[in-house]
Parts: structure tokens; C-alpha cells; sequence
């Protein structure tokens, strides 16, 4: 089988965890290094993109990407995980109409601050939080802060249950935001469903089923799946240096570059933020700007 490196971007449905999708494709693709670019809940479906050989060392690049999400809330009841996984602990009688829900929306847009859910992957002493409430232990408050860039009523479902859109940062709880509109609506809701539409560049567009992933590896059709390195940076600055062999040598191991051997205007660059970086037009890696020179922070090329 082919060796592969790039990231595919999975459809993870309902019900499977991120690392049950990762051995899928273990095995799927016969390869080891394999990991996902951040988790996405169990319970929760949508894209997840997993990476691929050395692909796997883009993690701390694209996990800082907006994401966005369609989402249910549920009005008239609060669960102790603020989702439909969750013991019901309060309900009321409250009917929410969707004028209700955009005249609060407003406050939840831009720079918030979020309170951990106790049913959370962050840890106290070490220990997952989650961990610490199934076994009844006294967990600390934890506040998160987040950035909401758009935030929109998509339909209603049927009465209380309404479909939203949200647009956020790294980090956003969903689940805690479907929560607090019911609070400052001065009533009860959860998330009862959550798809997440897109990471990145990765969208439901670009996604694969690990039903049609297994289809291709028959069809020995998939490495359509897998988008390489290059393309997934796509959203990255660009910058082309032109250097001598010897140059190019020094830059592939670790020397850096002076920018004056670009080939376009970089002046508008920012110091210390990554980009895609070629070398008398062939793709090198992720590039970092620091003290006008240029480094290879990752090498994707093939002699490496």
C-alpha cells in the first residue's frame, strides 16, 4: 500500500469517539502514526480531520482555526451534562419564541467568558473533570474565555426546539452556550444536537464517511481522500525565496533565511506566525518569520 501523509477529513457520526476514528483509520490506511487534529465529542457528529504520517506534527497549527457548528436547543429543561446525554434536573414550562431567542443573542457575540461544564475533558489536580463528577468529588470553578464571531437562529424545529448557527474559536463550549441563552432568557435549555460543519479548511464538502473511506481502500481509490500538506496550509501567507543550492541546504537544516530573497512583498507579514513556505518554487514545509529571516519550522519536503 501507498504511503501516505496529508489529513483526511472524516464524518464522524454520532456515538463515535474521536480515538475510535483514528483506529479506523489505522487500520483503514495500515499506518501507525495516525491522530486526530482535536477532539470532537462523542455524542456530537461532524468533521474530524486526521492526520497522516508526518502530517500528525501540523496539530498545534490548525487546532487554533475557527470552527463552526449547527446546533439544537432545547427550551424547559436543564441536564447535569447540558446536553441530551444528561439526567434532566430542573424543568419549567417556559415556551421560547425565536423573537425571544435573537433579542438575547446579541450579548453572546464577540469576547466572551465561558464556565467549564463539570462533564469536561479539563483536568483539576491532574484528573478530567468528568471523572471527578461521576464519582460525586467536589470540582473547582473553571472559566474559559472564547470568541464568538457570528451567532444566528436558522429555524425553528418544532415548539422549544429551535436550530442555530455559530461561528466561534478554539475552545468554545457549545453546550455551555445552548445553557446560558436559556439563563438569560430566565428559563431552562440544553444542546440536543450539535454538527459540526467546519475546521479550517475542512468542511462537510471535503468530508468522507469511514464507510466510504473503507469503499475506496477496495476500489484502491484512497488517496483521493487524503489532501496533502501543501493544500491543507492553503490558508497560510505564501512566501517564495530564491536561494543557492548551498542556501537551500542550510535553510532545509535549520539556517535560516534573510527575507530579502523573497520574492514578493512581506513587509505585511507578522513576526512569529506560521506560513507556507517554498523555495525557488518548491513546496519546504510551515515557515516562521522571526527577527526579518525566514525559518523552516516544518520540513514536508522529501528528503527529509
Amino acid at each position: 500500500m501507498a504511503n501516505f501523509e496529508g489529513i483526511v477529513n472524516v464524518l464522524k457520526p454520532p456515538g463515535m469517539t474521536s480515538s475510535d476514528a483514528v483506529c479506523d483509520l489505522r487500520h483503514i490506511f495500515n499506518m501507525k502514526r495516525v491522530g486526530h487534529m482535536g477532539t470532537l465529542d462523542p455524542g456530537a457528529s461532524g468533521v474530524l480531520p486526521i492526520a497522516l504520517g508526518r502530517a500528525t506534527r501540523l496539530f498545534d497549527y490548525l487546532v487554533e482555526k475557527q470552527k463552526r457548528y449547527i446546533a439544537e436547543v432545547t427550551f424547559g429543561a436543564e441536564t447535569e451534562t447540558q446536553d441530551s446525554y444528561g439526567e434532566i434536573l430542573t424543568s419549567d414550562d417556559r415556551i421560547i419564541t425565536r423573537e425571544d431567542i435573537e433579542g438575547v443573542l446579541p450579548y453572546f457575540r464577540g469576547d466572551i467568558v465561558q464556565k467549564a461544564p463539570i462533564y469536561s475533558a479539563l483536568n483539576q489536580n491532574g484528573v478530567k473533570l468528568y471523572k471527578l463528577a461521576r464519582q460525586g468529588k467536589e470540582i473547582e470553578e473553571k472559566y474559559r474565555d472564547a470568541t464568538i464571531f457570528s451567532l444566528d437562529v436558522i429555524k425553528e424545529m418544532e415548539k422549544n426546539k429551535f436550530l442555530i448557527d455559530v461561528v466561534c474559536s478554539k475552545g468554545t463550549y457549545i453546550r455551555t452556550l445552548c445553557h446560558d441563552i436559556g439563563k438569560k432568557l430566565g428559563t431552562h435549555a440544553y444542546m440536543s444536537f450539535l454538527l459540526r460543519t467546519s475546521t479550517g479548511v475542512f468542511t462537510l464538502e471535503n468530508s468522507f464517511s469511514i464507510a466510504e473511506l473503507r469503499k475506496m481502500k477496495e476500489e484502491g481509490t484512497l488517496e483521493r481522500a487524503v489532501m496533502s500538506t501543501e493544500d491543507v496550509l492553503a490558508s497560510f501567507n505564501t512566501l517564495d525565496i530564491k536561494l543557492s543550492k548551498s542556501r537551500y541546504f542550510h535553510l532545509l537544516n535549520g539556517i535560516p533565511a534573510p527575507l530579502c530573497e523573497a520574492k514578493e512583498e512581506v513587509s505585511e507579514f507578522p513576526e512569529n506566525t506560521p506560513l507556507r513556505l517554498y523555495c525557488n518554487g518548491d513546496f519546504l514545509g510551515v515557515g516562521i518569520i522571526e527577527n526579518s529571516e525566514v525559518r523552516l519550522a516544518l520540513n514536508f519536503t522529501e528528503t527529509k
